[in-house]
């Protein structure tokens, strides 16, 4: 099987990561399909989140690998993991624990909407409240 081949219809794992040796990760919601997160994972991230079932990322601001939750305990069970076509981004279905994903202390990180149909510069329209204090959850350095 040629290469484009193995990784578009074959059974290896072979992820594409960039040149900064990070792959794009999704993260979804199991029971609803709602996009909660994406961040990023190197290969250890990858190796961790396969072996233990629990979603763990690498922080490009930190520069450190981090597990989902090991600050706020607002964790992720993998469901299930998918790669895209080509292999560079993952999907992962999670069961996120406590009130949220987001660091700004929502649910999701997508919680803001840019309005369509307009000309000029786009003000964003807040969706979703907050449903925990993120200063009280997560240590500020």
């Amino acid at each position: 099987m040629a290469a484009s081949a193995e990784i578009e219809e074959g059974t290896s794992l072979q992820p594409k990561f960039d040149a900064d040796g990070l792959v794009t990760a999704v993260a979804t919601d199991a029971a609803t399909g709602e996009v909660l997160m994406v961040a990023h994972m190197n290969a250890d991230a990858l190796a961790r989140t396969i072996a233990t079932g629990e979603a763990h990322y690498y922080s490009r601001s930190r520069k450190k690998l981090w597990r989902k939750g090991e600050e706020s305990g607002h964790t992720q069970r993998v469901v299930e993991m998918r790669v895209d076509c080509d292999q560079d981004a993952i999907w992962i279905k999670v069961e996120q624990a406590g009130s949220g994903a987001c660091h700004t202390g929502r649910r999701s990180c997508f919680y803001r909407s840019v309005p369509l149909g307009q000309t000029g510069e786009p003000k964003l329209e807040f969706r979703e409240g907050r449903t925990f204090d993120a200063d009280a959850t997560y240590r500020r350095s």
